[in-house]
């Protein structure tokens, strides 16, 4: 298995929802025009309190200076697990739970904190570019470590941490977070890029002036059904996080679906804003779902962490994080 260190220098940040229409001339752009900018990797997840975006350095300068914007205070860099050769975007998706015991467990294990990106096409691990010499000493001994440079996919230099290290004792991590699951089913799709411009206007109700009273009529008829909804755009290639009745907008044979059309539930992860410095939070819910063995997508945002498994285990599911959570 190889483990890819991509070149990207990333900032994650949260725009308030009162905020965004200072902000939204800059999201278009980088989310429908992005041959204008040098962004190459961007994603804007919609949750009930805030907009969380994932941007390099480049696409943030397409956003202006606002007292609305909250910046977490570290540049990130994305890991990426391929099964092979190949790139991040066109690799075979790993899953969350498939790389929880060999990348999710151990960085936890050594107090790496991860903020995690699951797309269509693939997984993400954003870690600290601080924390990058631990996280190669930790996860050497699994992966063959590559990394991404002008394009090139090239053997990581040693960063020159080899010893000194204390093997870390490992202890269970009980959930300590609430947990709930809104009523909404989702759906994990992407669209051909040379369509984008046929959808672009719907795209953009969708993801900047639908918060109307029509949603909160919905709300109120249904309080477990939240607003959630996730755009990347990473290296030319889209994934698109969205509920059941959202994706019944689109025009037929736009959005990829499986064969099986397969819908997802949702986990929500946190009772209040989880940080950036606690450590082991996706592994504690991504352990148990691996023990059983139950496919997941997995995304952070700014206050609240997310899983969705498929809707015909989310009773399974439940079950095992509350026994998890019951252990400690």
């Amino acid at each position: 298995m190889e483990l890819h260190i991509l070149e990207h220098n990333l900032k994650v940040a949260s725009i308030e929802k009162e905020g965004i229409q200072v902000c939204t001339h800059g999201l278009i752009k980088l989310a429908f025009l992005a041959p204008k900018t040098r962004c190459k990797f961007f994603s804007l997840t919609e949750t009930p309190e805030d907009y969380t975006i994932i941007v390099d350095e480049e696409g943030f300068k397409e956003l202006p200076q606002s007292e609305h914007i909250s910046v977490a205070d570290a540049t990130w860099l994305a890991l990426n697990v391929v099964s092979g050769g190949g790139n991040a975007s066109n690799s075979q998706p790993i899953g969350v739970t498939k790389i929880a015991k060999s990348v999710i467990a151990p960085l936890a294990d050594h107090n790496i904190s991860v903020f995690m990106l699951s797309t269509y096409q693939t997984d993400y691990i954003l870690v600290r570019e601080r924390d990058l010499p631990m996280v190669m000493h930790t996860l050497s001994s699994e992966f063959t470590l590559l990394r991404v440079v002008n394009g090139e996919t090239v053997a990581a230099h040693d960063l020159g941490v080899t010893n000194g290290f204390v093997k870390p004792k490992l202890v269970p991590r009980p959930i300590i977070h609430p947990l709930s699951s809104p009523s909404n089913m989702f759906c994990v799709t992407s669209l051909d890029p040379d369509t984008l411009p046929s959808v672009a206007t719907l795209l953009m109700d969708v993801m900047f002036y639908s918060g109307g009273s029509k949603d909160c009529g919905a709300s109120n008829e249904d309080s477990n059904h939240i607003r959630f909804f996730s755009f990347s755009l990473i290296e030319g290639y889209i994934s698109l996080v969205m509920d059941e009745q959202t994706t019944q907008r689109f025009p037929n044979n736009v959005l990829f679906t499986s064969a099986s059309g397969e819908l997802w539930k949702m986990v929500r992860i946190g009772g209040q804003p989880l940080g950036f410095d606690e450590c082991g939070i996706v592994a504690q819910i991504s352990e148990p779902l691996a023990t059983a063995d139950i496919p997941a997508y997995y995304i952070s945002t700014f206050k609240f962490d997310h899983a969705l498994v498929p809707e015909e285990n989310i009773q399974s599911v439940i079950k095992a994080l509350r026994t998890e959570s019951m252990a400690q």
